[in-house]
């Protein structure tokens, strides 16, 4: 037995650096690296994580604390060194890396917020009782209730459609048990239907080849699955997945967001059944809690879910697949900010797994880095949509002439569209016509956008009031509206085509924040209805295979080229080509129409012709020639303070410290003010990671303890996106 381990407390003071040490009494021999032990710290009762066991510590004895009790669970011993090596490579914390690595429902505290879940449950007794022998008269209730039993096995009393009168006599009469047990809380489960495995493409074979290659051989491998809208990637990782199983290795699915992929989760339950266990942030904390405990136990080998999944405790990976990797939501904007894909890369390399990123719409750093396995065809030969680009540079309002003229052709044939439209709510913002007065946020630097309720909201910090009828500066009631967002879209649509049979829904940020399964209701309805419309944000770009589209409307396509970002160009790429890639799935065939006032960016033009090799050639030409990833990294460090002139001046303070080893340096410069806070930023370009992460890790580190810089947040973000 070591006699001495080293913990880390979580907390998450950046200027806390462990680990520390603690003697370990007869009574903890069984810790281990991952238990979570609860330490004194200082005045206080800390939980912390064992990330390393010793002989001997720098300190005698006498000066060491022995832990105050050991959790049952704790971390996977490989997602300990998968944390420490997360905090070097974010400049975090190992204790905000280890944090991301609890079994679910611990949280930061001495206390877990999640226990297990025990309930009265009901089972027949052994043996099960026949009609034949000497078993008691019984009511036509009780018989019911021995039936179902016997159907269904053991149950929780509660899901059971007996009395407790009914249940007490067949106690009584020794035909059931009755106790408390540890019950589990489970998921909903998806709702499409169980099918059998389909026949694979040419294409889908050669793809899956050097995936069941690399498992045969136990080597680690690095696949970049491209492949067009409809092309059968899903049924690329199903079969991927199942030679996992079958070799008793498990595997993690991510995908970019759980409330918007339901279809791809519903698969693999449907082919894999209680094997796959999804974890997310929409599940009740005991969910999680129960799903994190079957994937530790190895009852379930196959994990589905967002980012956060990428941590999930998943013994002897075989697989690691991110479905549709182009998407930014796979990057973390607290600290750690850590990249999802990089991470799942980690963990496939350390488990010497197979990595699979699959889209339509690679990153340029992802076919830069990555080998390419291509589906250049749908899995039913159908072509591609044609896509026609608008030109709306001399039109007034939101839709062009011929949009209107597709989508009341969707009305009269009873058929379906889906309208992307990216900003969401009523108006964009509200202008006073007497004065000018523009309604801003009174804690964020950005203008208040009108919502039909008729308030007016920050989209930064969540601030809602209600919309001016005139001008508080001026006295003025002539308040206009500029702009138009989902909400008004799906107003005027469903004036202009709504009615019985015909739904106009929306999918938005708005709808995902009302409630647990509102985004499952919209999706739901849209694919069970005969024909109608759905309008939204890129949420409806975002996975979704519904055969009965047959147009497909994209609004305002160039937003997105607007942006002072090296990836717009990519992103508006992205968008149009994978919300193209919603139309035309079914026997009618689509079309897709692309509003914009550039309508020949070089973007645009690509994704009319389905060119994504094109576009990412020249991408990477361009990024080449400026030194972009993946030709060069990017750090920012933001620096943040309710204090005016302190974020300006920890970003100044950072800056004379780093060396021209880190990098070029660009800034500091300040931003604009979001939730009542002064920020300020960094940007480096470095061309060693290592190097750069190292340097400024070490700066951060120093002038965060600084007395004068205490109160300056400071954030780190190693590849921003």
């Amino acid at each position: 037995m070591s006699a001495i381990a080293k913990v880390e407390p979580l907390s998450t003071a950046r200027a806390l650096r462990g680990p520390f040490d603690y003697s370990l009494p007869a009574a903890f021999a069984d810790v281990q690296v991952g238990s979570l032990l609860v330490v004194p710290f200082a005045s206080r009762r800390m939980l912390g994580v064992v990330v390393e066991l010793a002989d001997r510590s720098a300190l005698p004895p006498e000066r060491l604390a022995a832990p105050l009790e050991a959790l049952e669970l704790g971390v996977p011993t490989e997602l300990v060194s998968l944390a420490l090596w997360l905090a070097r490579e974010t400049c975090s914390t190992p204790a905000r890396a280890l944090a991301l690595m609890l079994p679910a429902g611990t949280g930061r505290g001495p206390r877990p917020r999640v226990r297990r879940r025990t309930a009265l449950v009901a089972r027949l007794r052994e043996p099960a009782p026949t009609d034949d022998g000497p078993t008691p008269r019984l009511t036509s209730r009780q018989r019911e209730t021995l039936a179902r039993l016997a159907e269904a096995g053991p149950m929780p009393v509660t899901a059971l459609a007996a009395s407790h009168d009914t249940l007490r006599r067949l106690r009584d009469r020794g035909l059931v048990e009755l106790r408390q047990e540890s019950v589990e809380r489970r998921p909903r489960r998806g709702q499409l239907p169980v099918s059998g495995t389909p026949t694979l493409t040419a294409h889908q074979h050669r793809a899956l080849e050097p995936i069941r290659a690399a498992m045969r051989a136990g080597n680690h491998k690095r696949l970049l699955l491209h492949g067009v809208t409809g092309s059968g990637k899903t049924e690329v990782y199903l079969q991927a997945a199942a030679e996992a199983l079958e070799r008793e290795r498990g595997a993690i699915v991510l995908v970019p967001e759980i409330a918007l992929t339901p279809q791809i989760v519903a698969r693999f339950q449907a082919r894999f059944g209680d094997t796959v266990a999804v974890l997310h942030s929409r599940l009740r904390a005991g969910e999680r809690h129960d799903e994190w405990l079957r994937l530790r136990r190895g009852d379930a080998r196959v994990c589905v879910g967002p980012r956060s999944a990428v941590f999930a405790p998943v013994a002897r990976l075989g697989l690691v697949v991110v479905d549709e990797e182009h998407d930014p939501s796979y990057k973390q904007e607290s600290d750690p900010r850590y990249d999802a894909r990089s991470v799942a890369a980690r963990r496939a390399q350390a488990g010497h797994a197979v990595l699979v990123c699959g889209s339509a719409t690679p990153r340029p750093e992802s076919v830069h880095a990555l080998s390419t396995v291509r589906l250049p065809e749908r899995v039913d030969g159908r072509a591609l949509p044609p896509v026609e680009v608008l030109d709306m540079r001399d039109r007034v309002g939101a839709l062009h002439p011929t949009t209107r003229a597709a989508l009341a052709d969707v009305r009269r044939t009873q058929s379906k569209a889906i309208v992307l439209l990216n900003r969401r709510g009523w108006s964009n913002f509200l202008t006073c016509r007497g004065c000018g007065k523009a309604w801003c946020c009174p804690h964020c630097d950005v203008t208040l956008v009108l919502h039909r309720d008729g308030s007016i909201a920050c989209h930064h910090c969540g601030h809602r009031q209600r919309a001016p009828s005139s001008c508080d500066a001026c006295g003025s009631l002539a308040v206009a509206r500029h702009g138009a967002g989902t909400e008004r879209l799906e107003h005027e649509l469903g004036e202009a085509l709504g009615g019985e049979g015909f739904p106009v829904l929306r999918l938005d940020a708005d709808v995902l924040a009302s409630g647990a399964t509102a985004v499952d209701d919209v999706l739901e309805h849209f694919s069970a209805a005969d024909a109608g419309v759905l309008v939204g944000t890129q949420m409806v770009a975002k996975g979704h295979d519904f055969p009965d589209v047959t147009l497909g409307v994209i609004l305002d396509a160039d937003a997105t080229l607007r942006f002072p970002d090296f990836r717009a160009e990519e992103r508006t790429f992205s968008l149009v080509t994978q919300l193209a890639g919603r139309a035309g799935r079914g026997p009618a065939g689509g079309v897709v129409l692309v509003q914009t006032l550039a309508p020949d960016a070089r973007a645009i033009t690509h994704a009319a012709r389905h060119d994504a090799n094109g576009f990412i050639a020249g991408e990477l030409e361009r990024r080449a020639a400026l030194r972009y990833p993946p030709f060069a990294e990017l750090i920012r460090v933001v620096c943040a303070s309710p204090a005016v002139g302190s974020a300006i001046a920890a970003a100044a303070a950072i800056a004379e410290r780093l060396d021209s080893e880190a990098g070029a340096l660009l800034g500091p410069a300040p931003l604009f003010r979001l939730r009542g806070r002064e920020r300020a930023q960094l940007l480096i370009k470095a061309h060693d990671r290592d190097v750069a992460v190292r340097t400024l890790g070490e700066v951060v580190d120093a002038v965060a303890r600084e007395r004068t810089h205490r109160a300056v947040s400071i954030a780190v973000d190693v590849d921003p996106q």
